[in-house]
């Protein structure tokens, strides 16, 4: 079993930044990958960023360049710094981790970026 904590979430301007958090409750080192997921009001989930075990990284075209997917494993911590927000990125952002096919989710933090 994977527990998942995210933090961090609040509301900014646009142009602003946040910090989001993850905390797992198992070593993240036995994840395979980690992920950051968003769902606005109205629309369906979809990825933002991911994270391999091998610190492989891969992001969502509308936030490239604006958003970094990091991990610390002393921490069992997964992250997303993210900087320049836009209206647009407006939802509620989700952690995500996978461990031998199996997904586990997080309850979910709200960003509200204001123009």
């Amino acid at each position: 079993q994977v527990q998942l904590v995210e933090s961090g979430g609040g509301s900014v301007q646009a142009g602003g930044s946040l910090r989001l958090s993850c905390a797992c409750s198992r070593s993240i080192l036995d994840i395979n990958v980690m992920g950051w997921y968003r769902q606005a009001p109205g629309k369906q989930r979809e990825l933002v960023a991911l994270i391999t075990n091998y610190d492989r990284t891969n992001y969502a075209d509308s936030v490239q360049g604006r958003f970094t997917i990091s991990r610390f494993s002393a921490k069992n911590t997964l992250y997303l710094q993210m900087n320049s927000l836009k209206p647009e990125d407006t939802a509620v952002y989700y952690c995500k981790a996978t461990r031998n096919w199996y997904d586990y989710w997080g309850q979910g933090t709200q960003v509200t970026v204001s123009s």
